[in-house]
């Protein structure tokens, strides 16, 4: 039985299609969903794209955090459904509480799109398990208000219990405090990570194909659960 992997589209998402290409390489079935409708279709999991939700009005995912979809997706990431949020996805699962701190705008204040090395802290969440701990890699970075933030005893906190899922390498881009660029939540289904590993899937297009192992992941998990 194929695996069924939804992406939502919010007003302003601009990486929905790319992310569905991902999941598709990587092997599932991308589906379709909409940021005003509650039904999942019955997916396996949900990935939350890249964009501007919402014009990113008021402050970046806090009005997508109220979308009738994001009812449901935080009813389903509490009872075990893997969820990855990319960049404003990212911010829309801090905005939501499921993940915690916040991302703020980059110190330097300028947008920023480049090539970034990241490596991998975590293998063990659902959306990690292709990688190796520690493994290295390289996948493209885009934002405007990147830099996450939390207090000292939060950053303690994921650090001691291993939730920081990725780090930045060589460059820290945006000030993200502890050169943090991912982390998951307690039991490892939801992942926001503020680089893009769905432009980084094919070799015609992308830096590296070092993104396509997020969505394999998800895969090999669903199917082993």
């Amino acid at each position: 039985m194929t695996t069924r992997i939804g992406v939502v589209t919010f007003p302003g998402s601009l990486d929905d299609r790319d992310a569905q290409r991902a999941v598709r390489l990587a092997g599932a079935e991308p589906v379709a969903l909409w940021h005003g409708d509650k039904d999942l279709r019955g997916v396996d999991g949900v990935v939350l794209p890249g964009g501007f939700s919402y014009g990113d009005y008021l402050r970046c995912g806090a009005i997508s955090r109220f979308s009738p979809v994001m009812e449901t997706i935080i009813t389903g990431a509490r009872d075990g459904l893997p969820v990855l949020g990319i960049c404003n996805g990212f911010q829309i699962l801090c905005e939501s509480h499921l993940l915690p701190g916040a991302l703020t705008r980059n110190d330097h204040l300028h947008f920023i799109c480049r090539d970034q090395r990241l490596r991998i802290e975590n293998s063990a969440t659902a959306w990690t398990g292709a990688y190796e701990q520690g493994q290295e890699i390289v996948v493209p970075l885009k934002n405007g208000e990147g830099g996450f933030v939390a207090d000292e005893r939060t950053l303690d906190m994921l650090e001691a219990e291993g939730r920081v899922v990725a780090r930045y390498l060589e460059l820290n881009p945006n000030g993200s405090r502890r050169d943090i660029a991912g982390i998951t939540n307690e039991a490892g289904n939801v992942v926001g990570l503020m680089p893009h590993p769905e432009h980084a899937v094919e070799p015609l297009t992308g830096p590296t194909t070092d993104g396509l192992g997020f969505f394999t992941s998800v895969l090999k998990k669903l199917v082993n659960a």
